[in-house]
C-alpha cells in the first residue's frame, strides 16, 4: 500500500490538526493510502521527517504553516524528495503568491480546511498511480 506522510507545522492549531488528520485517515483509507500524519513546531524536526520520507513515503502532503514561507532547509529538503508533494494552506492564507516550499510542489491547495486534505489525498492517490514525480 502506498504511503504519504502528512507533516504539518507550527501554526496548525493542536485540536484542529487532529480533527484534520482524522478526516484524512479515513479520506487515505478509502484512496487505499496509507497515512502517517505529523506535527512539529521545530524546523528541524521538519525537515528530517521530509529526509526520512524520501526512503519511505511515495508522497507528501505538508502544511507547514509559517516554514512554507521562509525555511529555505525546508525547501531544500523538499527538493530532495523524489515523489510528488502537495502543499496545503488553511483558509485565510495570503502570502501575495507562492510559497517558498511550494517552488518543490507538484501542486498547491488552500482555504479549503479539512475539505482541501480529502481533496489533495485524492489528488496524490491519482498522482501515486500515474508514477508522477514532482
Amino acid at each position: 500500500m502506498p504511503t504519504v506522510f502528512f507533516l504539518l507545522g507550527p501554526d496548525a492549531d493542536p485540536q484542529d490538526a487532529v480533527a484534520m488528520g482524522e478526516r484524512c485517515a479515513l479520506a487515505a483509507a478509502r484512496a487505499g493510502l496509507g497515512l502517517d500524519v505529523r506535527r512539529t513546531g521545530d524546523e528541524g524536526r521538519l525537515v528530517d521527517w521530509i529526509q526520512e520520507a524520501r526512503g519511505v513515503a511515495d508522497g507528501l502532503l505538508l502544511q507547514a504553516a509559517a516554514l512554507t514561507g521562509r525555511s529555505v532547509a525546508v525547501l531544500d529538503a523538499l527538493l530532495l524528495f523524489d515523489g510528488p508533494v502537495i502543499e496545503l494552506h488553511p483558509p485565510g492564507f495570503d502570502r501575495g503568491g507562492r510559497s517558498l516550499a511550494g517552488r518543490a510542489a507538484t501542486a498547491v491547495l488552500g482555504g479549503l480546511g479539512a475539505r482541501g486534505c480529502e481533496l489533495a489525498i485524492g489528488a496524490m492517490a491519482r498522482l501515486i498511480a500515474e508514477g508522477r514525480r514532482r
